[in-house]
C-alpha cells in the first residue's frame, strides 16, 4: 500500500488530499483569504488525522507545480520540499492544467481546454484529449481574442476560472463553456501521482522550481512627490 499526500496551492482554492494506490482516502480544502500561508500545514495535519495514518507511513509527496499563482506556487513547493526532506520521501510534481482535466474522467468526443486566470484577458491554458494527454496546445500563457483556437476544428470544453471571462467574446463555434471544475483540486491528483510513483518519476528536491510560465509582474511602487 502506497500513501501519497497531494498538495494544491496554485489558485485561490487551497486543497490537500491523501490517496492510497491512487484511490482517494480523504481531502480537505479552503478558499479563505491567505489560507496558503496560514493553514496549509493544518490542512495537511487534518488529512493525516482523518485518514488515521502517520506521516512516516507516506510513500511520497505530490505537488501541483504550476502554472498558477506566484505566491501559491512558492508556498506549496516549499512545504512539499520541507516534508520530503524531513521524512526522506520522493517528490512528485504535476502540471496544474492536467490536474484540472483529470477531474472530468474520460469524456468522449470532446477535447478539454482548462484555463487558469492570469489577469486581464490572459490565461494559462492547454488542450488535452479525454485521456489527459496534451495535444494541439502545450501548457502556455495565452491572450484571449475572439478568434483564439480557431485552427482547432474539434469540439472542446473550456472550463476553469479563466474560461468564463472569455465566454461572451469567444467566436469559436465548437467550444462549449462549463462552470464545472473552476479550480484544480488535490483530490484529483491521485491517479496522476500514483502513475509517476510506480514509474519512479520523481523531481529533484533541491533544484526543482515552480513552473511560473512567465515573469512576475508586480505593482511598481509609487514615487513620493517632493
Amino acid at each position: 500500500m502506497s500513501y501519497i499526500l497531494s498538495i494544491e496551492t496554485t489558485t485561490p482554492l487551497c486543497s490537500v488530499a491523501l490517496h492510497q494506490d491512487g484511490k482517494l482516502c480523504y481531502s480537505c480544502e479552503s478558499q479563505e483569504e491567505g489560507v496558503h500561508g496560514k493553514k496549509l500545514t493544518r490542512l495537511i495535519e487534518q488529512a493525516l488525522q482523518q485518514a488515521e495514518i502517520q506521516a512516516n507511513q507516506l510513500a511520497a509527496i505530490a505537488i501541483s507545480n504550476g502554472p498558477g499563482s506566484y505566491t501559491g506556487l512558492r508556498i506549496g513547493l516549499a512545504t512539499a520540499k520541507g516534508l520530503c526532506f524531513g521524512l526522506d520521501l520522493p517528490l512528485i510534481t504535476l502540471n496544474t492544467l492536467e490536474i484540472m482535466a483529470a477531474a472530468w474522467g474520460k469524456k468522449p468526443n470532446s477535447l478539454l481546454l482548462p484555463m487558469i486566470d492570469a489577469r486581464r484577458m490572459e490565461v494559462y491554458a492547454a488542450i488535452l484529449d479525454p485521456h489527459n494527454k496534451t495535444i494541439a496546445l502545450e501548457t502556455q500563457a495565452v491572450i484571449l481574442e475572439p478568434d483564439t483556437f480557431q485552427s482547432i476544428n474539434q469540439k472542446m470544453i473550456a472550463f476553469g476560472n479563466g474560461a468564463m471571462k472569455w465566454q461572451e467574446t469567444c467566436q469559436h463555434p465548437l467550444i462549449e463553456f462549463s462552470e464545472a471544475h473552476p479550480y484544480p483540486e488535490a483530490k484529483n491528483m491521485g491517479l496522476l501521482a500514483f502513475e509517476q510513483f510506480q514509474n519512479n518519476v520523481f523531481a529533484p528536491i533541491v533544484t526543482t522550481e515552480p513552473n511560473y510560465l512567465k515573469e512576475f509582474m508586480g505593482t511598481k511602487p509609487k514615487t513620493s512627490k517632493s
